[in-house]
């Protein structure tokens, strides 16, 4: 018995590690910062900084388990560093599928990462087997930080509260809203956006890095478009008066949801091509194509998107895109907490200021990128 019993306490002391130590080690592995402790933006860049509206259109914090409210040092984003890098506006898009050995070629949905993310994270067991389920799960988290925050963290699901939280902003106060990186929350059925719309998602995109009864992937195995779900949900999202996110779409999948649309479209986070020239990225006519619908391209931190590791990298992309669409149409989109190796973390910010300062814009170009085109897309589209 005394034996059973010892075996019994291994067993679940082994079972504690695994619940509470090996998503913290994996997030540590995974969500990077290579920035220096000596990089530090010019005091020019600090003061400029401290004007701007910035607005960030896509992190992935909710799929990890850190409390958002509190500083960490694993990841890249929490309320104290976005306070600390003058964030204004913050997109938090929830991934609810990915598949094993990810890449930007060529995927199917085969294999899903993210039940075991939800397992080991203890999630409630409906989002085991339900993307649907941990959309709607990313989406609690999100008003819970928001009502245990003291008013810090406000959730925005309208213009007019945009307008109303940009008139009245306090120092270190942040506005999220929400969003899904790809569709497969739908479950293939549109009568879940719905459902999804009333949780508080005021963005989404038809797909991840795997294809969508919605669409094509540009890293999945079809490389199709539209299919005539698609053609439903894309006049579903306009009439819900949600963004439409491009960010992953196969160029297919981009043509087609271009050609339809009557509202501003946006793509949360990418490269050009012209500086970074993969398959993840944007081509000149894609980039015109987005920009003819009056919306905006976020330029992404990560290597992938620009083949650089620091913030003059990213500025250079910035520049790249401005010259082919102009300034009214780029912003930025850092993948936090992605899966990726950043240059800085939220706090960060100031230092692309400082590059894009380096990289010639003026201070009137730089409000624009750094959040003021965002919000003019957000005021345009949301209810």
């Amino acid at each position: 018995m005394k034996r059973l019993r010892l075996a019994l306490l291994i067993v679940a002391a082994i079972l504690l590690v695994v619940f509470f130590l090996v998503p913290s080690i994996v997030e540590s592995r995974v969500n990077k910062v290579l920035k220096s402790p000596h990089s530090q933006p010019s005091a020019g860049a600090e003061e400029l900084h401290k004007r701007l509206i910035v607005a960030d259109l896509h992190a992935d914090s909710l799929l990890w388990s850190r409390n958002l409210l509190k500083q960490s040092s694993r990841g890249h984003v929490d309320l104290p560093r976005l306070a600390d890098g003058n964030v204004s506006i913050q997109a938090f898009t929830v991934v609810t599928t990915a598949p094993r050995k990810l890449n930007i070629y060529r995927n199917s949905d085969s294999t899903d990462l993210i039940r075991y993310i939800a397992m080991f994270e203890g999630w409630p067991p409906p989002t085991w087997s339900s993307p649907r389920q941990r959309a709607l799960y990313q989406a609690a988290r999100l008003h819970k930080f928001a009502a245990d925050s003291k008013g810090m963290l406000v959730i925005i699901q309208s213009s007019m509260q945009l307008e109303n939280f940009l008139a009245t902003r306090q120092p270190g106060q942040v506005a999220g809203f929400l969003g899904s990186e790809g569709a497969q929350p739908l479950e293939s059925n549109l009568a879940n956006l719905d459902e999804l719309y009333s949780a508080g998602f005021r963005m989404m995109a038809p797909t991840h890095f795997t294809d969508t009864a919605v669409a094509g992937s540009a890293a999945g195995m079809s490389k199709a478009g539209l299919t005539a779900l698609g053609r439903d949900w894309v006049h579903a999202m306009e009439d819900h008066h949600m963004l439409i996110d491009l960010a992953h779409a196969s160029p297919a999948t981009l043509r087609d949801v271009t050609a339809m649309a009557t509202r501003p479209l946006i793509v949360s986070h990418t490269g050009v091509k012209g500086t970074c020239n993969n398959p993840r990225n944007l081509s000149d006519d894609e980039l015109r194509a987005v920009a003819s619908t009056g919306g905006v391209v976020g330029i992404g931190l990560w290597d992938t998107a620009t083949c650089g590791t620091d913030a003059r990298a990213t500025a250079r992309a910035i520049r790249y895109a401005v010259n082919v669409i102009g300034v009214n149409h780029v912003a930025l989109g850092s993948d936090f907490d992605g899966g990726i190796t950043a240059p800085f973390d939220s706090s960060g910010w100031a230092l692309l200021t400082d590059a894009l300062l380096k990289e010639g814009f003026s201070e009137q170009d730089i409000h624009k990128i750094m959040g003021e085109n965002v919000v003019r897309v957000l005021l345009e589209v949301f209810p």
